[in-house]
């Protein structure tokens, strides 16, 4: 079993401020080498066609564990990365093991620009090279960990128009872009680790190169293989944590696109003119979400009545929420228009109709139509609970419901009859979901219920909670018998009239 070896401090190839030192504690990383890239684990791999390094030439070491020679590999426990832990007495390391290396250059000699790749337990890194951007397209396989990139490497030409010629794209004429090899390779290999070689007499185009993608810069003529081995892991290692810093950037954007899109769905309660006040509280079921299969919605129309609605599409995902909105927005439409009642109700079911991705999906629905003066409402039930209504002196109650018309999407023709219902000079009437109802009380099967709302309601209202307390007290409260989260979507609207 190998020993742990003490971590030491990581240093970058070059100490100019062009990146941060990996941290040690961004702990370790549960990526490990393609099967089959330690020879020791496949004794017939066999190399890509490439010319061999000065590092492969030298002679093979042998595997201590399983007493054969192999050609490549690299110390597990490097202390020079800064990171990595001892489980079960073996080092785990964030930068993969067995590191294989491309490198891009062509030296018409043929002497190799880098030194010998050993790591302190002198296990040499595996090399392979490659003298132009074709061969080395060719040579970047999935075990390639880091790219060794020589600047001065040919850009590739331009493309040439139809007849003039025909080549493998290497070569550039004079004025070419200094950068453009390296554009070219990281668009090849945007996944890969890049370093890039230039000369110590050149720093100024090695700093733009790290502005153009690279990890870091080295000066091939000053290259230590010690040093060179630190950069190669710290290349890999700052690459992985670019690339999961992007993803977790992209994953957050895209969460606050999709709460800005899911606020701006809920309505906005069009009550100008009106005495009454307004209250909702809504929780969708789903988790993360800000929107489900619940809606409603309140407007005031020209002639001082003030309709009310709200809803439930069956289901709680993203398509029922979808669904819910087409609903809400149609009965804003159509109430505007003038309708109202068994016409309005009517109108929906053909839009659900239409619009619902599966026959069997159905919603209800409880609209209620309030007077001028306030005192009076004619109310529609499309298989939805029975609004509650509160007055001084008189406790909590349910509206009556006999005359309840089925849901919305399940009888084709189907009626609902429009109830009259007397409120009185000062009430609250609220309308909910289901969600707030179907919670359990304990740890039973035994469930909240409309008695049990309209307990809990006389409740809170004695203690002298209105308005919007009183709705977050509901459904805190709803949420608390539940023993945690409720499963179904919950919305609850409330519509206040004081003398």
């Amino acid at each position: 079993m190998p020993v742990p070896v003490p971590r030491q401090r990581a240093i970058p190839a070059v100490e100019c401020g062009q990146a941060p030192v990996a941290s040690p504690d961004s702990g370790p990383s549960t990526e490990l080498a393609p099967p089959g890239t330690n020879p020791a684990e496949n004794p017939t791999i066999q190399r890509a066609p490439a010319r061999e390094t000065t590092t492969e030439k030298r002679e093979k070491p042998t595997d201590t564990s399983s007493g054969t020679s192999i050609s490549t590999g690299i110390d597990r426990t490097d202390p020079g990365t800064g990171t990595g832990r001892t489980v079960g007495g073996r080092r785990e390391n964030a930068v993969p093991t067995n590191l294989t290396v491309l490198l891009i250059e062509d030296d018409p000699a043929g002497s190799p620009i880098v030194p010998d790749l050993q790591d302190q337990a002198g296990k040499p890194i595996r090399v392979r090279t490659a003298r132009n951007l074709t061969e080395a397209g060719r040579l970047l396989t999935d075990d390639v960990h880091c790219i060794l990139l020589d600047l001065a490497l040919s850009a590739p030409a331009p493309a040439r128009p139809s007849g003039e010629g025909s080549g493998d794209g290497e070569g550039a004429g004079e004025g070419a872009d200094e950068l453009a090899v390296l554009r070219h390779v990281l668009e090849l290999a945007p996944r890969h680790a890049v370093l890039a070689l230039t000369s110590s007499s050149d720093a100024e185009r090695g700093a733009e190169a790290v502005a153009v993608g690279a990890q870091d810069y080295l000066f091939r003529d000053e290259l230590d293989g010690r040093l060179l081995s630190r950069a190669i892991r710290y290349a890999v290692e700052r690459k992985r944590s670019d690339s999961a810093e992007r993803r977790l950037a992209e994953g957050r954007l895209r969460a606050q696109e999709n709460r800005r899109l899911e606020r701006g769905l809920l309505p906005t309660p069009l009550l100008a003119g009106s005495s009454l006040r307004f209250a909702a509280r809504y929780r969708p079921g789903r988790s993360r979400a800000l929107l489900g299969g619940d809606f409603y919605d309140v407007v005031r129309t020209p002639d001082g009545t003030v309709h009310a609605m709200i809803g439930d599409v069956c289901g709680h995902g993203p398509d029922e929420a979808a669904l819910g909105v087409e609903l809400r927005i149609a009965w804003r439409a159509l109430t505007l228009a003038g309708l109202c009642g068994d016409e309005l109700l009517g109108t929906l079911q053909q839009v659900l109709e239409h619009e619902r991705s599966d026959d069997e999906i159905f919603a209800t629905l409880c609209a209620v139509d309030i007077s001028p003066d306030g005192r009076r409402a004619g109310l529609c039930l499309a298989g939805h609970p029975s609004p509650l209504i509160a007055a001084p002196g008189m406790p909590a109650r349910l509206l009556p419901y006999d005359n309840n018309g089925p849901a919305l999407g399940l009888l084709p023709g189907a009626r609902w009859p429009r109830m009259q219902v007397e409120l009185g000079a000062e009430w609250s009437l609220m309308l909910y979901t289901d969600g707030l109802i179907e919670g359990r009380i304990g740890e039973g099967r035994e469930r909240l219920g409309q008695d049990g709302m309209v307990e809990m309601v006389r409740r809170q209202r004695a203690a002298g909670l209105r308005g919007e307390e009183l709705l977050r007290a509901a459904v805190n409260e709803v949420r608390e018998l539940n023993g945690g989260e409720l499963a179904d979507d919950v919305a609850v609207v409330l519509l206040d009239r004081t003398a």
